[in-house]
């Protein structure tokens, strides 16, 4: 398994930068090759579900994954969201906190990820191509 750690310093309050970062179908806008689609009914929170799409026409795979925790920020405390992934192929979990900061927020991305098949040999470059991947999309969902 690869485990990978990110972390970004935003301006925006916690309970916005809380509210961009876990707005999955904007996630697309930030990850080449990437459409992620709600597949569960709204409000968002533990049970909601929704799958990542990575590919080029019709080669490509899906990243199904479920919120298993859910806690916004509040009253000063930090804000946490836990993702399990639910597909065949792509296995692990992420768990995305956003404290509270003097100027702003800090988010922080910890994600443990696993390819079904692949050699331990690859944890490396997953784990590279995750903290990239995922790096990029907290650039863009926090910018101002």
């Amino acid at each position: 398994m690869a485990l990978f750690l990110i972390e970004r310093a935003s301006v925006l309050p916690a309970a916005i930068a809380f509210a961009r970062v876990t707005d999955w179908p904007r996630h697309s806008e930030h990850i080449p090759l990437t459409t992620v689609v709600v597949t569960s009914d709204p409000p968002a929170g533990v049970g909601t579900t929704f799958v990542g799409r990575t590919g080029l026409g019709r080669i490509g795979f899906d990243d199904p994954m479920t919120v298993a925790g859910w806690e916004p920020p509040q009253g000063g405390q930090p804000g946490r969201c836990r993702l399990e992934k639910t597909g065949s192929l792509i296995l692990g979990w992420a768990e995305i906190e956003v404290h509270p900061a003097d100027r702003g927020s800090r988010v922080v991305w910890r994600e443990e990820v696993r390819i079904r098949g692949l050699p331990r040999f690859f944890d490396t470059l997953a784990r590279s191509g995750g903290q990239w991947m995922f790096g990029r999309a907290l650039d863009g969902l926090l910018r101002r």
